[in-house]
């Protein structure tokens, strides 16, 4: 094994390489043009992901981003606002897509710590009828949020409250089956009758293919056929037209059928390293729920983030962040490699 392969990559759950099987599913996936709607593969990806989450159809993306965009601009036009979160994905780091692509106005909120929107907070930003006010449209929730997951009592609510509010409703599902997995876990259930649980409080739901599942690219925006037609013309504005498409979608389809259960691996050894780093002094941080872990350094410690970078570094770790970090685990990282982080932390922070 080379040093690039022998390195623990905990930046992101994008990071995965295709399996085997994986890349078999991609060698030998059926091709057509799909912007002629003759991919069979990309076709049956779409009719895959909309049955599995409970929509009339689906379109397959090149990005969350471009997902998150076509699916914000389908439901709102030109001098419309939604109602979002201050820190979710689709305001902060998607280069403000909707305002500078569709005139649509955001409305950022306070999030509630676990990632959601108070009803409260939500009632208080719909605009009134009045010509001085955007047109409030839409609220748009992220779930999971920072490895958060959106309790499901809360999602009935918000549903119920939206469709009396007249708001549509979409939602940020890059990590939808993270979500899925961890409520199935402790409901007993299957995580795929979870997704479609979490999925069916939406209007439209936007999910990864790239991150957790391991796929190497993609993404798909589920909805109503009406809504997915519309949806279908901003992505040839947005340039996302794609011809031999399928053995991207192959990816995609063989991560559905393999790679969601497996999330829950990746649940626990999250669970494992944020137990045995729990107790150094310095570090502080919340028990994760599923993949994602953030780590503050307090105290003394804080000043030390740029050595801590660059010990892990040096150990063949690799995590984001300075004052905080961010650890992420996926299927590329396994118990021997959290073992080598684990280790390289407690070495530092006893040196």
């Amino acid at each position: 094994m080379n040093a690039e392969l022998s390195r623990v990559d905990l930046r992101s759950d994008t990071v995965t390489r295709p399996t085997p099987g994986m890349r078999e599913a991609m060698a030998q996936a059926l091709v057509g043009d799909d912007v002629f709607g003759d991919d069979p593969s990309v076709n049956e990806l779409q009719d895959k992901i909309a049955k599995m989450l409970g929509f009339e159809a689906a379109l397959f993306m090149a990005t969350g981003t471009q997902s998150n965009l076509c699916g914000l601009l389908s439901h709102c036009q030109r001098g419309d606002e939604f109602i979002v979160g201050q820190m979710a994905h689709s305001y902060r780091w998607e280069g403000g897509g909707a305002a500078v692509f569709g005139s649509v106005q955001p409305q950022p909120l306070t999030q509630q710590a676990d990632g959601s929107l108070a009803l409260a907070d939500i009632e208080a930003a719909i605009k009134p009828d009045d010509a001085h006010f955007a047109i409030t449209k839409l609220v748009a929730l992220e779930n999971t949020w920072g490895g958060k997951v959106l309790p499901q009592t809360y999602l009935n609510e918000f549903s119920a409250f939206a469709l009396q509010k007249g708001l549509a409703r979409h939602l940020d599902g890059a990590r939808l089956f993270n979500a899925a997995v961890a409520q199935a876990s402790a409901l007993g259930t299957s995580p795929y009758d979870e997704a479609k649980r979490i999925a069916q409080c939406f209007d439209s739901v936007s999910v990864c293919f790239s991150k957790g599942l391991g796929a190497p690219v993609g993404s798909a925006l589920c909805g109503s056929k009406a809504f997915i037609a519309k949806a279908h013309r901003l992505r040839k504005m947005a340039g996302g037209g794609m011809r031999q498409a399928g053995f991207m979608a192959a990816a995609a389809s063989y991560a559905l059928d393999h790679h969601v259960v497996r999330l829950a691996k990746d649940h626990e050894l999250m669970q494992y390293l944020a137990q045995s780093l729990s107790g150094i002094p310095g570090l502080q941080f919340e028990m994760p729920q599923t993949n994602i872990l953030f780590i503050d350094l307090v105290g003394e410690a804080k000043a030390k983030g740029a050595a801590l970078q660059a010990h892990l570094k040096q150990a063949g770790i690799d995590v984001t962040g300075l004052y905080r970090l961010r650890l992420v685990t996926h299927l590329d990282v396994d118990r021997t490699g959290i073992d080598r982080t684990i280790a390289a932390i407690r070495q530092f922070f006893q040196a």
